[in-house]
């Protein structure tokens, strides 16, 4: 199993999607690179921390690629936007990929380079090594299995598409 760090806004449409997928084993939404020892979601919206809201993704390298995931991720996000998603803005909701293995850095520069084809302005997505991962409270884990009408800035068919993904 392979793990990447993935930042796209508020955590729980992102964590829901991502583990929709085949081949992702485990999602787990949390703090990335945090300036903080251990920060809450409340350090988060007071602004204590600058910690990105982000997914932990466990998956199968055997059945999807990081490239695929990559993709898949660009799908529900605004790569061009600093520091909002939908309607959520703050630093905490900025998108981004922060890696454990020094081979996956290729791949994600590769697949951002494809990426900003797609785009007229520069991305402004974060890429780096992950610092630190703090596992956020119970309550935001599965959130949106636990409150299937709960908020998110996802579009919901696009949870259809992660159901039914398959190798091209």
């Amino acid at each position: 199993m392979k793990k990447i760090y993935l930042a796209g806004g508020c955590f729980w449409g992102v964590e829901h999607y991502l583990s929709l997928i085949n081949g992702i084993r485990e999602t787990t939404v949390g703090y990335a690179n945090s300036d903080i020892a251990s920060p809450s979601y409340e350090d988060l919206k007071a602004h204590r921390s600058l910690a990105s809201e982000t997914v932990e993704v466990v998956y199968d390298e055997s059945i999807i690629s990081l490239n695929e995931i990559l993709e898949l991720f660009y799908e529900i996000i605004d790569p061009t936007i600093l520091d909002q998603q939908g309607h959520d803005i703050g630093h905490q909701y900025r998108t981004g990929i922060y890696y454990t293995d020094k081979e996956d850095e290729a791949i994600i520069k590769s697949s951002l380079a494809e990426l900003q084809k797609k785009y007229d302005v520069p991305l402004v997505t974060e890429l780096l090594p992950l610092d630190n991962f703090t596992i956020a409270e119970e309550y935001h884990q599965d959130y949106l299995y636990k409150n299937p009408t709960g908020y998110c800035h996802v579009d919901p068919k696009m949870f259809e598409r992660a159901k039914n993904y398959k190798k091209n």
